[in-house]
């Protein structure tokens, strides 16, 4: 009999958590992605692992000795990570690190100088690539650390397994063409064109939020999400937009009004827990990555490039990241 280890620690999740839908929450998965490794590994060993004639799922004599060698593989694989954690030795090899392309162009090359310096051994190999994406290829393994930006007020929850820091805080700008009169409130840009962005991104959330506060009905809606599109159809006149302070303060040929945007956009740095997201070099990068930010907005203060409103966050638990259960915090 072949039995995949990995699947034994999902039947132990199942049975210390009391459920599928517990378990995929601390796994950091979902419910079918859950079922479905179960009824494999029910295929493979041949027999009922849980007892599904009631209403609660309770697990099989069979099912409660597979679930006890899961813990044991667990408590294992958690040791062996304590151990090197405490080699001392230099950390070394590749570290994947997912980023959207806003965090991208502020933090990638700041992020390889600071590795340099503390970690050369380490090589970090970057994926340009949105939230929702992001997070499945960082809940699969096959990003180590994730960077993505988010509207904080209504920040997308994270699985219990993947730990966030904020990295980057800016405000929101309203910004117009540089042909447009300058606007005196929100009203007088309902039934103007505007250049949005996707609905799931921060961006796209931030202009919902605003246009459903004063009424605005675009009368065209572009969509474009990198900020050298923002910047080509604001040149074209093609719209206002809603941005943040850090790239509406680079634009050219638009204006930056004074009309308050409520919110802001946060890039926060992902991690999975446990033993493969605990990996040393991925924890080292994360370290350097907030270090990155932390000279990168030092920069922008001395150069004046940047808008003050723009902070850094410093590193703290993933509980006081913002949720959509605490939209205000911060």
């Amino acid at each position: 009999m072949d039995l995949d280890p990995r699947r034994l620690l999902v039947l132990h999740a199942i049975a210390h958590h009391g459920g599928l839908a517990p378990a995929a929450r601390a796994l950091g998965q979902t419910r079918s992605a859950v079922s479905q490794q179960l009824a494999r590994l029910e295929k493979e060993v041949g027999l009922p692992l849980v007892d599904r004639s009631g209403n609660l799922l309770e697990l099989t004599a069979t099912g409660r000795l597979l679930a006890a060698t899961g813990d044991r593989i667990g408590r294992e694989l958690a040791a062996a990570a304590e151990k090197l954690n405490s080699s001392g030795g230099p950390l070394e090899g590749p570290v994947v690190i997912g980023a959207s392309s806003w965090v991208l162009a502020r933090l990638a090359v700041a992020l390889v100088g600071v590795l340099a310096e503390r970690h050369p051994r380490i090589t970090p190999r970057f994926v340009e690539t949105g939230l929702p994406e992001g997070l499945h290829r960082l809940r699969l393994g096959e990003l180590d650390v994730l960077v993505v930006s988010d509207d904080r007020q209504t920040a997308v929850p994270l699985p219990p397994s993947v730990r966030a820091r904020v990295l980057i805080e800016d405000t929101y700008r309203l910004v117009v063409p540089d042909g447009w009169a300058m606007p005196a409130g929100p009203a007088e840009l309902s039934g103007r064109p505007w250049l949005s962005a996707p609905a799931h991104t921060a961006r796209g959330r931030a202009f919902a939020r605003f246009a459903a506060a004063h009424g605005i009905v675009p009368s065209l809606e572009h969509l474009a999400e990198h900020p050298g599109a923002v910047q080509a159809l604001l040149a074209g006149q093609l719209g206002a937009v809603i941005m943040p302070a850090y790239f509406a303060a680079q634009l050219e040929r638009a204006k930056v009004t004074g009309i308050p945007v409520p919110g802001s956009l946060i890039a926060r740095v992902l991690h999975r827990t446990g033993t493969a997201g605990g990996a040393p070099a991925a924890r080292a990068v994360v370290a350097a990555l907030l270090q990155a930010g932390r000279d990168h907005a030092e920069q922008e203060a001395l150069d004046g490039r940047a808008v003050r409103e723009a902070v850094i966050r410093p590193l703290r638990d993933p509980s006081e990241d913002a949720s959509p259960a605490s939209p205000g915090r911060g």
